[in-house]
């Protein structure tokens, strides 16, 4: 990780813990559990960005699924981009707070040989899709529910003890870096991201 990164990193830790707290909902359920100190699955302190050097990022991840658009999606087709896949749930107060950060990323880098993808963990297509309207999502999401093969496939790179995290995978399909909790900024994201496109 770069010192610029490093920096980066800390000075925006405390400012996307804050934006998380600010901007939920007080009336959503999950959110108000959030903020009382339940057992959301999302623990403010437990945020963690991690890079995964090119040596040690093991094999690709294999997974498929449904998309709310009832279409197929596998990662067989997503190699040769990297792929951000972001784990989250419509009642998820931080998985909110960061849905216009992904999609402002997505739309940065979508010509650029970058697949964005979401599973969703928890709602079935018409929740998921009032999501993506109400929040401007333009990237599908793997409906991963009722079988969770999708959140499998991932549990040895990041077991989902906190949503929402997002994988960044490279382009032969292997983990290459995560971020644990909500995303709190484009800034690293995109960095994440574009260090990844310049991998030969």
């Amino acid at each position: 990780m770069t010192s610029r990164m490093k920096k980066t990193i800390a000075s925006i830790m405390v400012a996307g813990t804050a934006l998380a707290l600010s901007a939920c909902s007080p009336t959503d359920p999950a959110t108000e559990q959030f903020l009382n100190g339940g057992n959301s699955g999302y623990i403010t302190d437990t945020y963690q960005v991690v890079e995964i050097p090119e040596s040690q990022r093991g094999e690709p991840i294999v997974f498929e699924g449904e998309t709310e658009y009832g279409d197929a999606v596998s990662s067989n087709e997503l190699l040769g981009d990297v792929v951000v896949v972001n784990f989250w749930y419509a009642a998820c107060g931080p998985c909110r707070v960061e849905a216009p950060v992904l999609e402002a990323v997505h739309q940065e880098y979508k010509d650029a040989g970058v697949s964005f993808i979401g599973v969703n963990t928890s709602d079935l297509a018409d929740t998921a899709l009032s999501f993506a309207d109400n929040f401007g999502v333009t990237y599908p999401s793997i409906l991963d529910v009722k079988t969770g093969e999708v959140e499998l496939a991932f549990a040895a790179v990041a077991p989902m003890t906190a949503t929402p995290t997002t994988i960044i995978l490279d382009k032969q399909g292997r983990a290459a870096a995560r971020i644990i909790s909500a995303v709190p900024d484009e800034s690293i994201l995109s960095t994440l991201v574009r260090e990844l496109t310049e991998e030969s």
